[in-house]
């Protein structure tokens, strides 16, 4: 069966560039592409020779579609020692962006493109580079346009409001909204904003509020007064915005970080001890609390190596801390607990002990088990008591 060219292959040709959004972008802003010429796969001198009445049939097909879609052939004379002098379509041209989306059918699209461009321009005249590199990405937003142009343009009227999401005040335009829009607007908001009003140092969806200027929910540290005696009016559990936390210098002398919350819940009584709900990488909320800085520090996570490397982060900013039931008697006396880790961390760490760089390296090179990971609820109960000091 032959692989010559046929109408389909030249669609299939026309649908890459409109997938890459060439086409449409080429309505805006046209280069050189145009006339675009496609060349055809035709039948050679051998298979005239033996396909000459499937090859005339193939010539006519591309006559009939010349004439049908409108697009222009251009022709290369074969000379075969039986047939004579032969006319082939060597190629196809097609002679503007507009009439390949014709062939595509999406002239419904390119329409609402122009339509959605014109209104984009014209509020924000800087969005030219966006609106030709992510043309099929303007498409998807369609219905949000109004709305999202009304929202860039009340944030550059007032910089850095400083009020919750929620505090906007616009037709038809709530705080669920920009959650679900953060990646777009991040990206137009970079480009309509000054500097002055983006906070450059603050990147991903998480930091939009930060990054332009709004409030946003505070951190929560929870941490439990485990000394009684220390409790705030009778309370002995809490949750206290970050801020509030860095102010509360508790007498308590001793800090126990822990990672996993049952266990964290779990944690008996023990004397001028206040313990805090780690939430794995979170420590970095801990970074900044002055008065940490003059407490004994234990840190408590499961025994695998991305706990180690939040015990490394930690002791950056206090290098005081001690880790507990991070080593390998510990490991050793739980063996029939031992689990895996599904993605260890094999990273530098220049802040451990030699002992727990001893056992971080073991778990790195698999000395016990491969991908090893003992987890803090699996430590019998027993054995926490005796090595918390209770």
């Amino acid at each position: 069966m032959s692989n010559w060219s046929t109408h389909k292959d030249i669609l299939t040709r026309l649908e890459r560039l409109w997938n890459s959004g060439r086409l449409l972008s080429e309505q805006l802003h046209p280069t050189e592409q145009f006339p675009l010429r496609i060349p055809l796969k035709k039948p050679t001198s051998n298979e005239l020779d033996s396909q000459f009445d499937k090859a005339r049939h193939w010539v006519n097909q591309w006559q009939i579609n010349s004439r049908r879609q409108g697009y222009t052939l251009e022709w290369k004379t074969l000379h075969h020692r039986v047939h004579g002098k032969n006319q082939l379509p060597v190629a196809v041209y097609i002679d503007s962006p507009e009439q390949a989306i014709k062939l595509l059918d999406k002239a419904a699209q390119s329409q609402q493109f122009n339509e959605l461009s014109a209104l984009i321009l014209s509020a924000f005249p800087s969005l030219a580079d966006w609106v030709q590199r992510k043309p099929h990405q303007l498409l998807a937003h369609a219905p949000n346009w109004e709305r999202l142009l009304a929202l860039m343009q009340w944030l550059k009227n007032h910089p850095r409001p400083g009020i919750y999401l929620r505090q906007i005040d616009l037709p038809d335009i709530h705080s669920k909204f920009i959650e679900q829009h953060r990646g777009l607007l991040t990206e137009l908001l970079d480009q309509v904003l000054p500097d002055s009003q983006i906070d450059h140092a603050t990147r991903g969806v998480r930091g939009f509020e930060q990054r332009y200027g709004f409030r946003s929910k505070p951190v929560l540290v929870r941490f439990r007064l485990l000394d009684r005696a220390q409790s705030i009016r009778g309370l002995q559990d809490l949750s206290i915005p970050l801020a509030d936390f860095s102010q509360l210098n508790p007498p308590a002398r001793r800090i126990l970080i822990v990672e996993n919350e049952i266990t964290f819940l779990a944690l008996p009584e023990l004397s001028d001890t206040l313990a805090i709900f780690g939430r794995g990488y979170a420590l970095d909320a801990l970074a900044d609390i002055p008065w940490l800085g003059d407490k004994a520090i234990d840190y408590w996570s499961d025994l695998d190596t991305h706990g180690f490397v939040m015990l490394n982060q930690l002791r950056e900013h206090y290098p005081q801390t001690q880790s507990l039931l991070m080593d390998e008697v510990t490991l050793l006396a739980h063996r029939s607990q031992w689990g895996v880790e599904a993605k260890p961390a094999k990273h530098i760490l220049k802040n451990l002990t030699a002992g727990e760089q001893t056992v971080y390296q073991g778990l790195i090179q698999h000395h016990w088990q491969k991908n090893l990971r003992l987890e803090q609820e699996f430590i019998g109960f027993e054995w926490i008591k005796k090595n918390l000091g209770t």
